[in-house]
């Protein structure tokens, strides 16, 4: 199972819910009955998880131009 379910829960919720109500029969976890509903979840985290590292590029530039204002400010003077 994927690590990073515990904080995409109510982003992907949907297909976390439907591959464990797959993976509750066993014939259908056994013979990759349960495919799809993986294949849509792995789907589902990549967006998320595409989504968080612009968020976090667009956050690190923020800061830097921040660092660089202050440095440049603080040998200014």
């Amino acid at each position: 199972m994927h690590p990073q379910l515990s904080d995409k829960k109510l982003v992907c919720k949907d297909f976390i819910q439907a591959l464990e109500d797959c993976h509750l029969s066993p014939w259908a976890r056994l013979t990759g009955g349960c495919n799809k509903y993986k294949d849509a979840m792995n789907v589902c985290l990549h967006g998320e998880s595409v989504a968080r590292s612009a968020r976090n590029r667009a956050s690190a530039k923020e800061r830097q131009a921040k660092r660089e204002e202050a440095t440049k400010a603080f040998f200014e003077d």
